[in-house]
């Protein structure tokens, strides 16, 4: 079963970073990046808040070394899983999953990325900067992913593993 898992966690992971290629949105300094939103739901669903965060910063890893993220992929991805599997964790709803990511990621990862952007970045912007891109983003990736779970859930392909 913990193979399986990994596995799945990997080909998550893999799926998020070829979306970057091909999906984005221009932020200025940053670059958002939907289909990310979108594994993180699917991936709060299959692993819960722990599995999702590991997702998500494996992806984060990928995308900055290799040059399609920024050092925010990991903040505006990794805060927005943790939260939209704690969310479902605690309500079995994946509609919660989706709300979870969009606060995680469109609000607290906003504004965590204001002086995380300034440490690691040199960069300084004003509180709210981040807000609408990483909004956008996420509201976009949420609904994505709330619909590709669905689909998958009527399909029988995935079940909750957590």
């Amino acid at each position: 079963m913990e193979l399986k898992r990994l596995t799945q966690m990997a080909m998550l992971s893999a799926l998020g970073v070829l979306g970057s290629l091909f999906i984005w949105i221009p932020l200025g300094v940053a670059k958002a990046f939907p289909v990310q939103h979108a594994i993180n739901v699917i991936s709060a669903v299959l692993f819960g808040p722990v599995g999702a965060g590991v997702v998500a910063l494996v992806t984060a890893l990928i995308r900055i070394f290799t040059g399609t993220g920024s050092l925010l992929a990991i903040p505006g991805s990794v805060l927005g899983a943790v939260l939209a599997g704690l969310l479902y964790r605690y309500t079995r709803r994946s509609g919660f999953a989706a709300i979870g990511e969009f606060v995680g990621t469109g609000v607290l990862a906003s504004l965590v990325a204001v002086p995380y952007a300034a440490i690691f970045m040199g960069t300084q912007v004003g509180a709210f900067f981040f807000m609408p891109g990483f909004m956008a983003s996420s509201a976009t990736g949420a609904i994505l992913g709330l619909v590709i779970w669905h689909f998958l859930e009527r399909s029988k392909v995935a079940l909750p593993v957590n």
